[in-house]
């Protein structure tokens, strides 16, 4: 794998960092701020909302510059956005530093798959884009537990602070390791906008915003969970987001390596699974070893899919795949977004912090159909082109063995 891939790999983690390490933090910024649980949880949904909306917002104005220079003022936003966060005298700034760096998520990771894509052969796609998506992963590793530990002994600003510092050593990596390729030429905004006409395009969005949402719905109220319901210490926060970390490093791999081979296969058993273990958590979230083998799965099982998913849009949006790639990351984000909402219903129902996890195994079980339908309505399609091909002037001059045409 190309050395470039570090540096996006060092921004998706800064990335990662700031998007996760919030969960953990959670209690603390609500009672700093003067906010409950449920309203703090808006900083999630609002950062993901800003990447829903940021993502194809920020490919669209950076059509004009090169990718490189396109990522470096990403990760310029990025670094803004989380200094405005640590320095907030109230709710509503941290939610707007949270939404200024939300901004440059997106199209960081949806430029950065395509770049990645471009600098290895085809049948290393998934893998280099799985490359770049663990500097997220590992961020969950490292960073957020990091953060949090930080957050919780010296204060949650100074996380803030932290992730703003990350995001200069990926703003540095950017500038040193990317290779200064030009903007493609030819491919133009309409070009770009055409590819969402493709109904596999569509339906992988739709797998990625109900998927992920599954795995946000339960993760995004983790340290509530966790500390009123498994009964663990709040100190204990942190080390359950390493376990959740390692499932993600683990799943993201695992995802990388199968869709460049079996990428519905991989995508179906992953959903299935993830809606499963969502479900059984409902009713086990109690028991502090049920707790913990469901908080390793669900980061496994969830970003399995993401390096399938990008992949699949990026096939099927090859001819203008740039804001293809930066809107399913967005798609991402907007099933974080929903689940961080409903989940916060549930709690404000007072049905318990454990409920969120029934509203994450009905989106996940909602993705699985759609990957069920989407690789029919795929297969029945390649059928077709079977069955039509003897028609074609050049084969109906050559005799067809029989069954050929359905084989």
């Amino acid at each position: 794998m190309p050395l470039a891939l570090l540096a996006l790999a060092i921004g998706a983690f800064g990335i990662g960092t700031t998007e996760f390490v919030i969960m953990g933090l959670l209690p603390q910024v609500g009672a700093d701020l003067g906010v409950s649980v449920p309203t703090a949880g808006f900083l999630v949904t609002g950062y993901a909302l800003g990447v829903m909306i940021g993502a194809p917002l920020m490919t669209v104005l950076g059509t004009k510059i090169s990718r490189k220079n396109m990522l470096m003022l990403l990760m310029g936003l990025f670094i803004i956005g989380n200094v405005i966060s640590a320095v907030a005298p109230v709710f509503a700034v941290m939610l707007i530093g949270r939404v200024v760096a939300s901004l440059a998520h997106g199209a960081f990771f949806g430029i950065g798959s395509v770049v990645a894509a471009e600098l290895v052969a085809p049948e290393k796609k998934a893998g280099a884009i799985s490359m770049m998506f663990t500097g997220l992963t590992v961020a969950n590793v490292v960073g957020v537990p990091v953060g949090t530990f930080v957050g919780q002994s010296a204060g949650w600003r100074v996380t803030f602070l932290i992730v703003a510092a990350l995001g200069v050593l990926g703003l540095a990596g950017v500038a040193r390791l990317i290779p200064d390729v030009p903007k493609p030429e030819g491919v133009r905004l309409r070009h770009e906008v055409a590819a969402f006409k493709n109904g596999q395009v569509i339906l992988a969005m739709a797998m990625t915003v109900l998927g992920f949402g599954g795995v946000f719905a339960a993760i995004t109220y983790i340290a509530p969970m966790m500390t009123e319901v498994s009964g663990f210490a709040e100190s204990s926060v942190t080390w359950l987001m390493v376990v959740f970390g390692v499932g993600m490093v683990v799943g993201n791999l695992v995802g990388g390596r199968f869709a460049d081979r079996k990428l519905m296969p991989m995508l179906h058993t992953a959903l299935g699974g993830l809606a499963l273990v969502l479900l059984l958590f409902t009713f086990l979230a109690s028991g502090k070893v049920a707790a913990v083998v469901a908080v390793f799965l669900i980061g496994a099982l969830g970003f399995a899919t993401v390096p399938p998913l990008q992949k699949r849009v990026l096939d099927h949006a090859h001819g203008a795949p740039t804001l293809a790639s930066a809107a399913n990351i967005g798609a991402f984000n907007l099933g974080n977004a929903l689940a961080a909402w409903l989940g916060g219903l549930m709690i404000s129902a007072r049905l318990g912090y454990a409920a969120p996890n029934a509203v994450g195994a009905v989106l996940a079980a909602a993705a699985l159909v759609l990957a069920v339908v989407s690789h029919r309505l795929e297969l029945r399609s390649a059928h077709a082109e079977a069955v039509s091909a003897p028609a074609h002037p050049d084969a109906a001059a050559a005799p067809v063995p029989a069954g050929t045409a359905h084989s």
